[in-house]
């Protein structure tokens, strides 16, 4: 990579952070997801719409694994929506970046802690920017 390459992408990032590390937004929801007795998964639908995300809360114990499916279950505008799972006690970084890591809309990670974990479904592109909505289903399982 040629150093203005490299400067580039060094510059790419950094206007890109602040977006991805912002403060929470109006129309943030949060919610705690609970498993049936004797299960080791669950889930959750909702619509998201522009800026808006929603936070899923489920506690696990370090060493176990998550697994997250997040599929699209309708749109105005292109219908891609992302998940992040951030650890106990993040301030928004993430140690799973779905836009970034997930494959077919699913993705898993060991958890490096104990504690309350947080699903993160969010929007990104012209789709956040125009406020388009999209209705999604999210299913999560810890082993």
């Amino acid at each position: 990579m040629t150093l203005w390459r490299a400067g580039l992408a060094a510059g790419a990032l950094a206007v890109m952070l602040p977006m991805l590390l912002a403060p929470p937004v109006a129309g943030q929801t949060q919610t705690q997801l609970s498993f049936a007795p004797g299960s080791d998964s669950g889930t959750a639908n909702g619509t998201i719409t522009g800026q808006e995300y929603a936070d899923y809360v489920l506690g696990a114990r370090a060493g176990q694994e998550m697994e997250v499916a997040l599929t699209v279950g309708g749109t105005n505008g292109s219908g891609t929506v992302y998940f992040n799972i951030l650890p106990p006690g993040s301030d928004g970084v993430a140690i799973f970046n779905g836009s970034m890591n997930a494959e077919n809309g699913a993705g898993a990670v060991r958890l490096p802690e104990t504690g309350d974990y947080t699903v993160r479904v969010y929007l990104m592109g012209n789709d956040r920017d125009t406020g388009k909505s999209v209705g999604y289903s999210l299913a999560v399982t810890i082993r």
